[in-house]
């Protein structure tokens, strides 16, 4: 169990980073790859960068081994490889300089930890390892720590080359799971304020004033002493929160975003189905706010609530919206076909370049 032990002033500066940050989803995705669990969620991903661990993929395969020995699925993943900045790190080239400019000291305690831990010989509880592989010893540990200038660029270049290979050909769906998650977390920070927003991470956290109880594999205590707590969304962070081991630096917690099983089959009568006015106005809305209830949807286009309900009903069934239930709204949000199809339109969240349908007479009885 994490407990994270909030003040008045820590409450004052929750903030949630708009966006996925680039070397934790490195950090979280090889770790995934080290076990089978999530099959559902991973499953479709795991097969598309199979080749790349087979060898047959332009070295996809050296380049996961040399950072899974650097971030085992265990008790402990040096800090320096995900660097805290408050807001996140939105880029993949400012997060590993970030990486390159980690001081000496900091890099020697470091490998001193991932020594002791054991890399690679724990895999977390209610985890299955792939394969019981010999324990990895730790890509340029000696060089490494000792700051070593050609070690520490080698370094960087794993972390572009498996961004490159294995994460950056499913960015949008990425990005499409994180900005719906955090539309709607930010709604409800909005409406209710903080503890609202920590009721939202129910079940794999509990908000028992002035703590946060979060399901963790060690027990431990994070006091943020006025420092606030950064939230982090991340598509390939699995079931439990994580954050950073040294309960010194910027507080952190890093948190698993829902997200598709598969990419949807979309076929060319769904498609067809979607010309008209109306499911083109609704399309448009929900990609512009990210995420919004029925109700907005109807009031924003001008429809009635049965009739907005049949025509969302299509852009899901074409794969262009989905939605989730939260209490008694459901929230719809865009997939990332419907953002491409926005997007090949010409339509973007600062002009309306879609047809809006003409007002509906709404009976007040």
């Amino acid at each position: 169990m994490l407990r994270i032990h909030f003040t008045a002033q820590d409450l004052e500066y929750v903030r949630i980073a708009r966006s996925s940050d680039p070397l934790w989803e490195i950090v979280c995705s090889v770790c995934r790859l080290q076990t089978d669990e999530g099959r559902l969620a991973f499953g479709p991903w795991r097969r598309a960068v199979a080749p790349l661990l087979r060898g047959s993929g332009g070295g996809g395969r050296a380049v996961a081994v040399a950072l899974r020995s650097l971030m085992p699925c265990g008790p402990y993943i040096p800090d320096f490889l995900t660097p805290a900045v408050d807001g996140g790190i939105a880029d993949l080239r400012q997060g590993v300089d970030r990486v390159l400019a980690t001081p000496r000291s900091r890099l020697r305690r470091e490998f001193t930890l991932l020594a002791e831990s054991g890399a690679g010989a724990f895999v977390g509880p209610g985890t299955r390892p792939v394969a019981r592989a010999a324990r990895l010893r730790p890509f340029a540990a000696e060089r490494l720590a000792r700051g070593d200038a050609e070690a520490l660029r080698a370094l960087g270049g794993l972390l572009t080359a498996y961004d490159a290979k294995f994460v950056a050909p499913y960015r949008p769906w990425i990005d499409a799971a994180v900005a719906s998650d955090v539309a709607w977390r930010s709604r409800e920070l909005a409406a209710g304020g903080t503890r609202a927003l920590l009721e939202t991470f129910r079940p794999m956290a509990r908000w028992s004033p002035p703590v946060l109880e979060v399901t963790y594999p060690v027990d431990r205590d994070l006091h943020l002493a006025g420092r606030g707590l950064l939230l982090v969304p991340s598509y390939f962070c699995w079931r439990k929160p994580i954050t950073l081991f040294d309960g010194d630096l910027l507080p952190v917690l890093v948190y698993p975003v829902a997200k598709p099983v598969q990419l949807p089959a979309v076929s060319g009568a769904s498609l067809a189905r979607l010309l008209g006015p109306t499911r083109a106005a609704l399309l448009y809305e929900v990609a512009a706010r990210g995420c919004a209830t029925t109700s907005e949807l109807a009031l924003a286009v001008g429809c009635s609530l049965p009739n907005t309900c049949q025509q969302l009903a299509i852009l899901r069934e074409a794969g262009l919206a989905a939605c989730r239930k939260e209490g008694r709204c459901v929230l719809h949000h865009p997939t990332p076909l419907g953002r491409q199809l926005l997007e090949e339109s010409g339509a973007d969240s600062s002009e309306r370049p879609l047809p809006v349908p003409r007002p509906a007479t709404v009976s007040p009885w």
